[in-house]
């Protein structure tokens, strides 16, 4: 056995020890909590501190991880006794970090490449989050079967959220994700989810297929693959297959688009990097916005915020709408000539940060009434007029994006940022022309 498999084991064991909460009160759990703070401060040397130190506790003689996992844990067992935080979730989380971590470590163990580690990450961590949650349920005499949908929707959702972050952050950071992945399931919970275990069976093998598919066509890395698949899986459940249509739709072309001509546009200068695998960092600032208005929508269902849903779904549309119709922009117009300067039009060299050709702002626009059609035919509340305010807050957001790129990117914004503040334009674009005209 490894010293990453032994840590893991022994971090997967500890992480169980969460189930005594539910099962034997708070006090046993803070009698665990008060030894293995203890543990942490007081064993610096021999084979407890060898099982479990990572190599920057080696270097500080001191178990600092176990220190901060502790903290993480009280953190979220504080919020659980003082706010709505259900327990079940704060032991799922805890043993889905721990039991995760250890299906991680023994694929990598036997040679596995990034994705199946991931994959292995969120299935083992997934399993463990849905047995921690149901134990809990079942010690409170709640029937199984009523809370397992949502159980496997909260399994799965705070897996792939926490592989995302595991991807993107050193070992060290494991306290920051377990926090992060609660408070992710807990906001998701409070939007009551309503679907049946086949509805998210099926649910999560589509999602998971494209995904994979996406990962096999080098359109997206290990994290963007992660980050699409939790982007779908969470449209389908808080609004419907509708909406995960019009996702979908961003996704499928956007991710062909980057392939188009793909050697020509890494010659002039203008290709997306790493072969066109777009990772999480991409998925995010384009979708993010998407993700807060189906959120909203499913707030608004729950009345947790007054706000008609109409709006969201027309914010949705709107900020992708411009995703598709920039993606599409950059992908096409960059393997043409004589690309302009949109704040001045004078001719500048490809790849210039906010230059355009007329062949991708057609490009563009195409993109953005691709998702406004499917909108339409997925959403009832979209009809004609509502059909040309998507399109039109695609164009504004695609527009801003060139501004901002030709003003601002490379100085005070990043790339992502860039596109977040262009999708942001394209969603609130949409969202008040539904609120001050009315329905369509």
């Amino acid at each position: 056995m490894t010293a990453t498999v032994r840590r893991a084991s022994v971090v997967a064991f500890l992480s169980t020890l969460a189930l005594s909460v539910p099962l034997l009160g708070t006090s046993v759990g803070g009698a665990i909590v008060v030894v293995c703070t203890l543990v942490g401060f007081g064993v610096r040397r021999g084979r407890v501190f060898d099982a479990l130190a990572l190599p920057a506790d080696r270097e500080d003689g001191r178990l600092n991880s176990l220190l901060l996992l502790v903290l993480a844990i009280v953190v979220l067992g504080a919020l659980a006794g003082a706010s709505s935080l259900p327990w079940p979730i704060v032991v799922g989380v805890i043993v889905l970090l721990g039991y995760g971590d250890l299906g991680e470590a023994i694929v990598r163990r036997r040679g596995a490449d990034r994705a199946v580690a991931a994959a292995a990450f969120c299935v083992v961590g997934g399993a463990a989050a849905v047995a921690g949650q149901g134990i809990s349920h079942a010690a409170a005499g709640t029937a199984i079967e009523s809370i397992l949908p949502t159980a496997l929707f909260l399994g799965a959702s705070g897996a792939l959220f926490a592989a995302i972050l595991r991807e993107q952050l050193p070992r060290y950071d494991d306290p920051l994700v377990l926090v992060a992945t609660g408070g992710l399931c807990w906001l998701l919970s409070l939007l009551e989810p309503v679907l049946s275990g086949a509805d998210l069976a099926v649910s999560v093998f589509v999602v998971v297929v494209l995904g994979y598919t996406s990962y096999r066509l080098d359109t997206a890395s290990v994290t963007g693959m992660l980050a699409g698949v939790l982007l779908g899986l969470v449209t389908i459940v808080l609004g419907g297959w509708g909406w995960f249509a019009v996702l979908i739709s961003f996704f499928a072309i956007g991710g062909l688009s980057t392939k188009y001509r793909y050697q020509e546009k890494a010659a002039r200068g203008v290709a997306e990097a790493n072969n066109g695998a777009r990772g999480s960092a991409n998925v995010f600032s384009n979708s993010a916005v998407a993700l807060v208005a189906v959120v909203g929508y499913a707030a608004s269902l729950v009345s947790l915020v007054e706000i008609d849903p109409t709006v969201f779904q027309f914010a949705f549309a709107g900020a992708l709408a411009t995703a598709l119709g920039d993606t599409l922009s950059s992908e096409i117009g960059g393997v043409y000539d004589n690309p302009r300067l949109i704040t001045t039009l004078k001719p500048v060299p490809p790849g210039t940060d906010g230059a355009v050709t007329w062949q991708g702002e057609l490009a563009g626009l195409v993109g953005s009434a691709t998702v406004a059609g499917i909108a339409t035919a997925s959403f009832g509340a979209i009809g004609g007029l509502g059909s040309a305010v998507v399109i039109t807050a695609g164009v504004v957001g695609m527009t801003v994006d060139s501004i901002l790129g030709a003003t601002l990117e490379g100085t005070r914004l990043g790339n992502q940022s860039v596109n977040f503040c262009a999708t942001l334009s394209g969603a609130l674009v949409a969202a008040v022309a539904i609120s001050g005209i009315g329905p369509f």
